[in-house]
Protein backbone atom coordinates (compact mmCIF):
# COMPACT_ATOMS: atom_id res chain seq x y z
CA UNK A 1 0.00 0.00 0.00
CA UNK A 2 1.13 3.53 -0.73
CA UNK A 3 -0.10 6.55 -0.86
CA UNK A 4 0.87 10.51 -1.50
CA UNK A 5 3.18 12.72 0.88
CA UNK A 6 2.36 13.98 3.21
CA UNK A 7 3.43 17.66 2.77
CA UNK A 8 2.42 19.94 5.59
CA UNK A 9 -0.09 20.49 7.85
CA UNK A 10 -3.92 21.25 6.90
CA UNK A 11 -4.84 24.11 9.12
CA UNK A 12 -6.17 23.12 12.10
CA UNK A 13 -5.60 19.39 11.60
CA UNK A 14 -4.31 17.11 13.92
CA UNK A 15 -0.20 16.73 14.57
CA UNK A 16 1.42 14.45 12.05
CA UNK A 17 3.84 12.29 13.39
CA UNK A 18 6.34 9.70 10.75
CA UNK A 19 6.95 6.40 11.55
CA UNK A 20 10.23 5.13 9.78
CA UNK A 21 10.80 1.38 10.17
CA UNK A 22 7.72 -1.16 9.38
CA UNK A 23 8.94 -4.02 11.56
CA UNK A 24 7.01 -5.00 14.97
CA UNK A 25 8.64 -1.27 16.93
CA UNK A 26 6.97 1.20 14.06
CA UNK A 27 3.88 -0.78 13.38
CA UNK A 28 3.39 -0.49 17.54
CA UNK A 29 4.36 2.84 17.51
CA UNK A 30 1.88 3.74 14.38
CA UNK A 31 -1.09 2.39 15.67
CA UNK A 32 -0.23 4.09 19.52
CA UNK A 33 0.02 7.31 18.02
CA UNK A 34 -3.06 6.57 15.64
CA UNK A 35 -5.12 5.62 18.64
CA UNK A 36 -3.40 8.90 20.28
CA UNK A 37 -5.29 10.98 17.90
CA UNK A 38 -2.60 12.04 15.78
CA UNK A 39 -2.30 12.01 12.15
CA UNK A 40 0.40 9.07 10.81
CA UNK A 41 2.13 8.18 8.18
CA UNK A 42 4.37 4.95 7.83
CA UNK A 43 7.43 4.45 6.07
CA UNK A 44 9.30 1.20 5.07
CA UNK A 45 11.98 0.53 2.86
CA UNK A 46 11.28 -2.55 1.72
CA UNK A 47 8.21 -4.30 -0.10
CA UNK A 48 6.39 -5.49 3.07
CA UNK A 49 5.73 -4.69 6.56
CA UNK A 50 7.00 -7.22 9.82
CA UNK A 51 10.59 -6.22 10.00
CA UNK A 52 13.05 -9.16 11.15
CA UNK A 53 9.45 -11.11 11.49
CA UNK A 54 8.31 -12.32 7.86
CA UNK A 55 7.53 -14.92 5.53
CA UNK A 56 8.41 -15.46 2.16
CA UNK A 57 7.03 -18.71 -0.73
CA UNK A 58 9.49 -20.97 -2.03
CA UNK A 59 9.43 -23.34 -3.32
CA UNK A 60 5.23 -23.91 -3.08
CA UNK A 61 5.78 -23.54 0.68
CA UNK A 62 5.37 -21.06 3.29
CA UNK A 63 8.91 -20.23 4.80
CA UNK A 64 9.40 -17.80 7.92
CA UNK A 65 12.43 -15.83 8.03
CA UNK A 66 13.32 -17.11 12.04
CA UNK A 67 11.01 -19.57 14.49
CA UNK A 68 9.68 -16.46 16.80
CA UNK A 69 8.09 -17.56 20.06
CA UNK A 70 6.66 -15.38 22.92
CA UNK A 71 6.03 -15.83 26.42
CA UNK A 72 2.52 -15.33 28.08
CA UNK A 73 4.82 -12.56 30.35
CA UNK A 74 5.31 -10.73 26.96
CA UNK A 75 2.12 -8.33 27.90
CA UNK A 76 3.12 -5.82 25.00
CA UNK A 77 3.35 -8.45 22.51
CA UNK A 78 0.48 -10.01 23.17
CA UNK A 79 -1.23 -6.91 23.50
CA UNK A 80 -0.21 -5.44 19.79
CA UNK A 81 -1.78 -8.91 18.69
CA UNK A 82 -4.63 -8.37 20.51
CA UNK A 83 -5.14 -4.54 18.54
CA UNK A 84 -4.34 -5.50 15.50
CA UNK A 85 -6.61 -8.75 16.07
CA UNK A 86 -4.06 -11.23 15.40
CA UNK A 87 -4.62 -12.76 18.76
CA UNK A 88 -6.52 -16.09 17.36
CA UNK A 89 -3.80 -16.72 15.08
CA UNK A 90 -1.12 -17.76 18.12
CA UNK A 91 -1.48 -21.00 20.30
CA UNK A 92 -0.73 -20.49 23.78
CA UNK A 93 0.10 -23.00 26.08
CA UNK A 94 -2.00 -23.52 29.41
CA UNK A 95 0.90 -24.27 30.96
CA UNK A 96 4.69 -24.19 30.52
CA UNK A 97 5.32 -27.72 28.80
CA UNK A 98 8.98 -28.29 26.80
CA UNK A 99 10.59 -31.27 25.75
CA UNK A 100 14.02 -31.67 25.62
CA UNK A 101 15.55 -34.55 23.47
CA UNK A 102 19.12 -36.21 23.32
CA UNK A 103 20.81 -38.36 21.02
CA UNK A 104 19.35 -41.92 21.10
CA UNK A 105 15.67 -40.71 21.39
CA UNK A 106 15.94 -40.37 25.89
CA UNK A 107 13.54 -37.34 26.44
CA UNK A 108 12.91 -34.72 29.93
CA UNK A 109 10.78 -32.62 30.57
CA UNK A 110 10.56 -29.30 31.93
CA UNK A 111 6.95 -28.21 33.11
CA UNK A 112 5.64 -25.81 35.94
CA UNK A 113 3.23 -27.14 38.03
CA UNK A 114 -0.13 -24.74 40.11
CA UNK A 115 2.05 -24.47 42.99
CA UNK A 116 3.48 -20.21 43.19
CA UNK A 117 6.49 -19.55 41.74
CA UNK A 118 9.52 -20.59 41.92
CA UNK A 119 7.89 -23.83 43.55
CA UNK A 120 6.30 -24.45 40.38
CA UNK A 121 9.52 -25.50 38.54
CA UNK A 122 10.60 -27.58 41.93
CA UNK A 123 9.23 -31.01 40.47
CA UNK A 124 10.28 -31.11 37.11
CA UNK A 125 14.10 -30.19 38.02
CA UNK A 126 13.36 -33.64 40.23
CA UNK A 127 13.43 -35.31 37.32
CA UNK A 128 15.20 -33.75 34.71
CA UNK A 129 17.19 -36.54 33.35
CA UNK A 130 19.62 -34.91 31.99
CA UNK A 131 21.16 -33.70 35.48
CA UNK A 132 22.91 -35.58 38.22
CA UNK A 133 21.50 -35.32 42.08
CA UNK A 134 24.09 -32.92 42.79
CA UNK A 135 23.64 -31.05 40.05
CA UNK A 136 19.50 -30.65 40.75
CA UNK A 137 20.29 -29.41 44.37
CA UNK A 138 22.82 -26.53 43.05
CA UNK A 139 20.51 -25.56 40.21
CA UNK A 140 17.69 -25.03 42.81
CA UNK A 141 20.45 -22.98 44.66
CA UNK A 142 21.39 -20.50 41.81
CA UNK A 143 17.99 -20.40 40.70
CA UNK A 144 16.91 -18.33 44.09
CA UNK A 145 19.96 -16.43 43.96
CA UNK A 146 18.95 -15.66 40.31
CA UNK A 147 16.09 -14.40 41.64
CA UNK A 148 17.19 -11.90 44.39
CA UNK A 149 19.25 -9.91 41.88
CA UNK A 150 18.25 -6.79 40.33
CA UNK A 151 18.66 -6.90 36.43
CA UNK A 152 18.82 -3.13 36.97
CA UNK A 153 21.99 -3.28 38.82
CA UNK A 154 24.63 -1.46 36.41
CA UNK A 155 27.42 -3.96 38.21
CA UNK A 156 25.19 -6.95 36.13
CA UNK A 157 26.12 -5.82 33.04
CA UNK A 158 29.97 -5.93 33.28
CA UNK A 159 30.11 -9.53 33.51
CA UNK A 160 29.25 -12.55 31.66
CA UNK A 161 26.22 -15.30 32.62
CA UNK A 162 28.77 -17.98 32.27
CA UNK A 163 31.24 -16.61 34.90
CA UNK A 164 28.12 -16.06 37.36
CA UNK A 165 27.26 -19.76 36.73
CA UNK A 166 30.30 -21.25 37.42
CA UNK A 167 30.97 -18.82 40.52
CA UNK A 168 27.63 -20.66 41.34
CA UNK A 169 28.43 -24.04 41.16
CA UNK A 170 26.84 -24.81 38.12
CA UNK A 171 29.19 -27.42 36.03
CA UNK A 172 29.61 -27.10 32.19
CA UNK A 173 27.14 -30.02 32.11
CA UNK A 174 23.89 -28.13 33.50
CA UNK A 175 24.73 -24.95 31.17
CA UNK A 176 24.61 -26.59 28.52
CA UNK A 177 21.62 -29.06 29.35
CA UNK A 178 19.23 -26.74 31.09
CA UNK A 179 20.54 -23.24 31.31
CA UNK A 180 21.45 -22.66 27.42
CA UNK A 181 18.29 -23.73 26.52
CA UNK A 182 16.43 -20.86 27.78
CA UNK A 183 19.42 -17.90 27.15
CA UNK A 184 20.67 -18.87 23.85
CA UNK A 185 17.41 -18.46 21.87
CA UNK A 186 16.71 -15.66 24.26
CA UNK A 187 19.32 -13.96 24.02
CA UNK A 188 20.75 -15.19 20.96
CA UNK A 189 24.17 -15.67 22.73
CA UNK A 190 25.00 -18.65 25.11
CA UNK A 191 25.89 -17.92 28.64
CA UNK A 192 29.36 -17.48 28.04
CA UNK A 193 29.10 -14.75 26.28
CA UNK A 194 26.00 -13.10 27.08
CA UNK A 195 25.08 -10.12 29.56
CA UNK A 196 24.29 -11.25 33.04
CA UNK A 197 22.27 -8.60 33.10
CA UNK A 198 19.83 -9.14 30.81
CA UNK A 199 19.82 -12.81 31.52
CA UNK A 200 18.56 -12.02 35.04
CA UNK A 201 15.80 -10.05 33.21
CA UNK A 202 14.80 -13.22 31.39
CA UNK A 203 15.04 -15.73 34.23
CA UNK A 204 13.61 -13.45 36.74
CA UNK A 205 10.75 -12.19 34.54
CA UNK A 206 10.01 -15.80 32.87
CA UNK A 207 10.60 -17.77 34.76
CA UNK A 208 11.37 -17.05 38.31
CA UNK A 209 8.24 -14.49 39.59
CA UNK A 210 4.93 -15.76 37.98
CA UNK A 211 3.76 -19.28 37.59
CA UNK A 212 2.76 -18.77 34.50
CA UNK A 213 4.77 -16.41 33.04
CA UNK A 214 6.98 -19.30 30.57
CA UNK A 215 3.66 -20.69 29.60
CA UNK A 216 5.08 -20.36 25.44
CA UNK A 217 3.14 -19.03 22.64
CA UNK A 218 4.19 -19.63 18.86
CA UNK A 219 2.37 -18.88 15.76
CA UNK A 220 0.12 -21.27 13.87
CA UNK A 221 0.14 -18.76 10.61
CA UNK A 222 3.01 -17.81 8.56
CA UNK A 223 4.19 -14.35 10.29
CA UNK A 224 3.96 -12.25 7.61
CA UNK A 225 0.03 -13.39 8.17
CA UNK A 226 0.48 -12.83 12.27
CA UNK A 227 2.07 -9.41 12.19
CA UNK A 228 1.84 -7.46 8.81
CA UNK A 229 -1.29 -8.46 7.22
CA UNK A 230 -3.38 -7.82 10.19
CA UNK A 231 -1.53 -4.54 11.00
CA UNK A 232 -1.84 -3.21 8.08
CA UNK A 233 -5.15 -3.63 7.87
CA UNK A 234 -5.32 -2.02 11.48
CA UNK A 235 -3.24 0.60 10.06
CA UNK A 236 -5.88 1.18 7.42
CA UNK A 237 -8.90 1.46 9.25
CA UNK A 238 -7.13 4.66 11.42
CA UNK A 239 -6.57 6.27 8.09
CA UNK A 240 -2.83 5.71 8.28
CA UNK A 241 -1.07 5.73 5.09
CA UNK A 242 1.64 2.97 4.48
CA UNK A 243 4.42 3.81 2.01
CA UNK A 244 6.09 0.49 1.03
CA UNK A 245 9.40 0.79 -0.97
CA UNK A 246 10.04 4.51 0.03
CA UNK A 247 13.55 4.46 2.07
CA UNK A 248 13.69 7.65 4.28
CA UNK A 249 17.94 8.84 3.16
CA UNK A 250 17.66 11.72 5.63
CA UNK A 251 15.56 14.17 8.39
CA UNK A 252 16.46 17.25 8.63
CA UNK A 253 14.95 19.94 11.17
CA UNK A 254 13.15 22.63 9.89
CA UNK A 255 12.76 26.61 10.52
CA UNK A 256 8.43 25.67 11.61
CA UNK A 257 10.07 23.41 14.42
CA UNK A 258 8.96 19.88 12.76
CA UNK A 259 11.03 17.60 10.42
CA UNK A 260 11.60 17.33 6.62
CA UNK A 261 11.71 13.54 5.82
CA UNK A 262 13.90 13.46 2.47
CA UNK A 263 13.62 10.14 0.38
CA UNK A 264 14.91 8.98 -3.00
CA UNK A 265 11.74 10.55 -5.20
CA UNK A 266 10.94 13.66 -2.37
CA UNK A 267 10.09 14.59 0.56
CA UNK A 268 7.43 14.91 3.30
CA UNK A 269 6.92 16.83 6.53
CA UNK A 270 5.72 16.02 10.46
CA UNK A 271 5.37 17.21 13.33
CA UNK A 272 7.06 14.69 15.01
CA UNK A 273 8.81 11.85 14.36
CA UNK A 274 9.77 8.57 14.91
CA UNK A 275 12.84 6.22 13.74
CA UNK A 276 12.19 2.63 14.28
CA UNK A 277 15.24 1.14 12.15
CA UNK A 278 17.50 -1.29 13.41
CA UNK A 279 20.72 0.08 15.34
CA UNK A 280 22.93 -0.27 12.33
CA UNK A 281 21.13 1.89 10.07
CA UNK A 282 19.83 4.32 12.31
CA UNK A 283 23.11 6.72 12.30
CA UNK A 284 22.48 6.81 8.55
CA UNK A 285 19.24 8.92 8.58
CA UNK A 286 19.54 11.16 11.97
CA UNK A 287 19.71 14.31 12.11
CA UNK A 288 23.13 15.87 13.98
CA UNK A 289 22.54 16.25 17.85
CA UNK A 290 19.69 13.64 17.98
CA UNK A 291 22.11 10.80 19.06
CA UNK A 292 25.64 11.42 20.11
CA UNK A 293 28.07 8.89 18.31
CA UNK A 294 25.21 6.89 16.90
CA UNK A 295 27.73 5.19 14.54
CA UNK A 296 29.98 4.59 17.13
CA UNK A 297 27.32 2.82 19.54
CA UNK A 298 26.01 1.06 16.40
CA UNK A 299 29.73 -0.47 16.00
CA UNK A 300 30.08 -1.28 19.77
CA UNK A 301 26.49 -2.91 19.82
CA UNK A 302 27.54 -5.36 17.57
CA UNK A 303 25.59 -7.97 15.74
CA UNK A 304 24.66 -11.58 16.23
CA UNK A 305 23.30 -14.02 14.11
CA UNK A 306 20.66 -16.53 13.69
CA UNK A 307 20.67 -19.08 11.05
CA UNK A 308 17.32 -21.35 10.08
CA UNK A 309 18.10 -25.31 8.90
CA UNK A 310 14.64 -26.15 7.02
CA UNK A 311 14.19 -29.95 5.96
CA UNK A 312 11.15 -31.39 4.73
CA UNK A 313 10.75 -35.51 5.14
CA UNK A 314 8.35 -37.24 3.08
CA UNK A 315 6.74 -38.62 6.34
CA UNK A 316 6.32 -37.62 9.95
CA UNK A 317 9.25 -37.95 12.19
CA UNK A 318 8.52 -35.98 15.11
CA UNK A 319 5.19 -36.25 16.92
CA UNK A 320 5.18 -32.51 18.70
CA UNK A 321 4.99 -29.06 17.91
CA UNK A 322 8.70 -28.27 18.93
CA UNK A 323 11.63 -30.10 20.66
CA UNK A 324 14.74 -28.69 22.32
CA UNK A 325 18.18 -30.63 22.03
CA UNK A 326 20.55 -31.03 24.62
CA UNK A 327 23.90 -33.46 23.51
CA UNK A 328 22.86 -32.14 20.01
CA UNK A 329 24.41 -29.21 16.98
CA UNK A 330 19.95 -28.93 16.99
CA UNK A 331 19.22 -26.22 19.57
CA UNK A 332 15.46 -26.16 19.17
CA UNK A 333 13.49 -27.09 16.20
CA UNK A 334 9.73 -26.86 15.34
CA UNK A 335 7.28 -28.44 13.62
CA UNK A 336 6.37 -25.71 10.15
CA UNK A 337 4.09 -28.25 8.30
CA UNK A 338 0.57 -26.70 8.96
CA UNK A 339 1.69 -23.09 8.54
CA UNK A 340 3.95 -23.55 5.48
CA UNK A 341 0.75 -25.45 3.30
CA UNK A 342 2.57 -28.65 2.94
CA UNK A 343 0.58 -31.32 2.55
CA UNK A 344 2.40 -34.23 2.74
CA UNK A 345 5.14 -35.22 4.71
CA UNK A 346 6.73 -32.95 7.59
CA UNK A 347 8.61 -29.99 8.17
CA UNK A 348 10.87 -28.91 10.65
CA UNK A 349 12.41 -26.08 11.08
CA UNK A 350 15.85 -26.10 13.44
CA UNK A 351 16.78 -22.54 14.70
CA UNK A 352 20.33 -21.82 15.61
CA UNK A 353 20.80 -18.76 17.98
CA UNK A 354 24.37 -17.18 18.21
CA UNK A 355 24.96 -19.00 15.03
CA UNK A 356 28.08 -17.34 14.56
CA UNK A 357 30.06 -20.59 13.52
CA UNK A 358 27.35 -21.64 11.54
CA UNK A 359 26.45 -18.29 9.61
CA UNK A 360 29.84 -18.79 7.59
CA UNK A 361 29.28 -22.29 6.70
CA UNK A 362 27.92 -23.60 3.33
CA UNK A 363 24.80 -25.43 2.73
CA UNK A 364 26.32 -28.37 2.36
CA UNK A 365 28.64 -28.13 5.20
CA UNK A 366 25.48 -27.82 7.20
CA UNK A 367 23.57 -30.57 5.56
CA UNK A 368 26.38 -33.03 6.68
CA UNK A 369 26.13 -31.96 10.12
CA UNK A 370 22.26 -31.81 10.87
CA UNK A 371 20.71 -34.30 8.73
CA UNK A 372 22.22 -36.97 11.23
CA UNK A 373 21.52 -35.26 14.13
CA UNK A 374 17.75 -35.17 13.51
CA UNK A 375 17.94 -38.58 12.66
CA UNK A 376 19.72 -39.16 16.06
CA UNK A 377 17.22 -37.16 18.05
CA UNK A 378 14.34 -38.92 15.88
CA UNK A 379 14.76 -42.27 14.98
CA UNK A 380 11.85 -42.16 12.24
CA UNK A 381 14.26 -40.03 10.26
CA UNK A 382 16.30 -42.49 9.47
CA UNK A 383 13.64 -44.26 7.35
CA UNK A 384 12.38 -41.23 5.90
CA UNK A 385 13.22 -39.51 2.34
CA UNK A 386 14.63 -35.81 2.48
CA UNK A 387 12.79 -34.05 0.15
CA UNK A 388 13.12 -30.50 0.50
CA UNK A 389 16.74 -28.90 2.57
CA UNK A 390 17.41 -25.19 2.61
CA UNK A 391 19.21 -22.73 4.94
CA UNK A 392 17.80 -19.30 5.51
CA UNK A 393 20.45 -16.71 7.24
CA UNK A 394 20.22 -13.24 9.26
CA UNK A 395 23.67 -11.71 9.45
CA UNK A 396 21.59 -9.03 11.80
CA UNK A 397 19.19 -10.75 13.84
CA UNK A 398 19.96 -8.98 17.04
CA UNK A 399 22.27 -6.61 18.56
CA UNK A 400 25.48 -8.52 20.61
CA UNK A 401 24.02 -8.91 23.98
CA UNK A 402 26.94 -9.17 25.44
CA UNK A 403 28.55 -7.24 28.56
CA UNK A 404 28.81 -3.31 28.67
CA UNK A 405 25.80 -3.21 26.46
CA UNK A 406 22.97 -1.57 28.90
CA UNK A 407 25.33 1.88 29.04
CA UNK A 408 24.98 1.89 24.70
CA UNK A 409 21.31 1.18 24.05
CA UNK A 410 19.27 4.43 24.32
CA UNK A 411 15.87 5.65 25.82
CA UNK A 412 13.03 6.94 23.10
CA UNK A 413 14.21 10.23 23.52
CA UNK A 414 16.71 11.65 21.33
CA UNK A 415 18.51 15.21 21.90
CA UNK A 416 16.52 16.75 19.37
CA UNK A 417 12.71 17.93 20.78
CA UNK A 418 9.94 15.65 18.21
CA UNK A 419 12.56 13.28 17.35
CA UNK A 420 12.22 10.03 18.78
CA UNK A 421 13.65 6.32 19.02
CA UNK A 422 12.09 2.55 18.79
CA UNK A 423 13.35 -0.50 18.02
CA UNK A 424 14.68 -3.87 19.84
CA UNK A 425 18.10 -2.78 20.72
CA UNK A 426 17.01 0.83 22.36
CA UNK A 427 16.67 0.64 26.36
CA UNK A 428 13.55 -1.38 27.23
CA UNK A 429 14.82 -2.88 29.79
CA UNK A 430 14.49 -6.92 27.55
CA UNK A 431 16.61 -8.39 25.32
CA UNK A 432 16.23 -8.04 21.66
CA UNK A 433 12.71 -9.62 21.48
CA UNK A 434 9.74 -9.13 19.86
CA UNK A 435 8.57 -8.07 23.36
CA UNK A 436 10.93 -5.66 23.18
CA UNK A 437 10.18 -4.39 20.19
CA UNK A 438 6.56 -3.65 20.79
CA UNK A 439 7.60 -1.64 24.12
CA UNK A 440 9.78 0.30 22.47
CA UNK A 441 7.43 1.86 19.94
CA UNK A 442 4.58 2.15 22.93
CA UNK A 443 7.55 3.83 24.96
CA UNK A 444 8.17 6.22 21.58
CA UNK A 445 4.57 7.02 20.80
CA UNK A 446 4.20 7.91 24.46
CA UNK A 447 6.59 10.51 23.99
CA UNK A 448 5.63 12.05 20.47
CA UNK A 449 1.84 11.98 21.80
CA UNK A 450 3.17 13.80 25.11
CA UNK A 451 5.16 16.44 22.91
CA UNK A 452 2.01 17.54 20.96
CA UNK A 453 0.04 17.70 24.14
CA UNK A 454 -1.95 14.69 22.93
CA UNK A 455 -2.08 13.14 26.38
CA UNK A 456 -6.09 11.87 26.54
CA UNK A 457 -5.34 9.06 25.25
CA UNK A 458 -1.72 7.80 25.81
CA UNK A 459 -0.77 4.19 25.51
CA UNK A 460 -0.78 2.39 28.74
CA UNK A 461 2.95 1.81 30.09
CA UNK A 462 4.16 -1.57 30.46
CA UNK A 463 6.04 -2.78 33.57
CA UNK A 464 9.83 -3.76 32.81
Amino acid sequence: MSGPLPSGGDGASRPHVAVVGGGLAGLAAALACADGGARVSLFEARPRLGGATFSFRREGLWVDNGQHVFLRCCTAYRGFLARIGAEDLTVLQERMSIPVMSPGGRTGWLRRSGLPAPLHLARSLARYPFLGPLDRVRTVRAALALSRLDPDDPKLDGRTFGTWLADHGQSPAAVQTLWNLIALPTLNLDADRASLALAVKVFRTGLLSERGAADIGYARVPLSELHAEPAQRALERTGTPVHLHTSIRRIARTERAGFDLVTENGGAYADAVVVALPHDRVAEVLPAGALPNAASRAARLGLSPIVNVHVVFDRPVMDLPFVAGVGSPVQWVFDRTRPSGLERGQYLAISLSGADREIEERSEELRERFLPALRALFPRAGQATVERFFVTREHAATFRQAPGTRSLRPGPVTGIPGLYLAGAWTDTGWPATMEGAVRSGLAAAREALASMGRTRALPEAVSA
